[in-house]
């Protein structure tokens, strides 16, 4: 596979663009890529074109798109993840390696046991930094359409949007300690379903957040008979989901 690059503005056939000042360092410094190396240049909204570098200046580097792909490496599940803020390197490793196992979409939720609370300055901050390890992570792994991150929210409001009316078919997991259903024991989701996975933080929910989740019509679910920390959960449980129902 090329080197791959985003470019989030329309792309055409024939078109010359100018990488970002990042995709420039990356692409000239780390790289090394010269004049006429092949890479792959996409924007998130899917398939990718082939293209290769045109011209290499030391305020500029363009490259000329060649052909378009329509390339599709998205899993069959649409997997929503809605995760516990927990601290800065836990939380970028976790929404990482979600992307590289094929997640759809990606909550951040606020609860009683969360380390982390953010202003909405720092908030906004931290969003756009995640936004950030969602296209080197696409970039790295192939896929051409980029998963929605939302902005933080306490666990009950995202809660009160999934006690509204969803569809027959949708999947709504909680993964606790106190469960003693497996993924094993569940029958595969339809192909239409959207899963939705919640994670708590370092501590874990307390009592009154798990009732309430379950209220809110979550099935309880373990994986094994270990206890996993809060940057193993989601993981492992989008993995065997995957290996289960998925592409694995």
């Amino acid at each position: 596979m090329h080197a791959r690059f985003y470019h989030p503005e329309e792309i055409t056939l024939g078109k010359i663009i100018e990488l970002s000042a990042e995709n420039k360092h990356h692409a000239t410094r780390v790289l090394r890529l010269k004049n006429g190396n092949p890479i792959t240049i996409f924007n998130g909204l899917g398939g990718e074109f082939s293209a290769h570098i045109e011209a290499i200046s030391k305020s500029s580097t363009t490259v000329l798109i060649d052909a378009y792909h329509n390339t599709d490496r998205e899993s069959p599940l649409s997997i929503e993840l809605a995760q516990a803020i927990c601290i800065n390197e836990k939380m970028d490793w976790i929404i990482q390696k979600s992307i590289e196992l094929g997640i759809t979409r990606i909550q951040p939720v606020l609860t009683a046991r969360s380390i982390v609370h953010l202003s909405d300055e720092r908030s906004s901050k931290r969003l756009q930094h995640w936004k950030k390890i969602i296209i080197s992570a696409c970039e790295q792994c192939g896929r051409n359409y980029l998963p929605q991150i939302l902005p933080l929210i306490p666990l009950a409001e995202w809660l009160s949007q999934k006690k509204t009316p969803h569809r027959a078919n949708d999947v709504h997991l909680m993964l606790s300690t106190k469960a003693t259903n497996d993924l094993k024991s569940m029958s595969k989701p339809p192909g239409d379903a959207n899963i939705a996975l919640v994670i708590g933080p370092e501590g874990g929910f307390t009592a009154e957040e798990e009732t309430a989740i379950l209220y809110s019509g979550f099935i309880p679910l373990r994986l094994g008979k270990r206890i996993l920390r809060t940057e193993s959960a989601a993981l492992a449980t989008i993995a065997a989901m995957q290996a289960l129902w998925g592409d694995y």
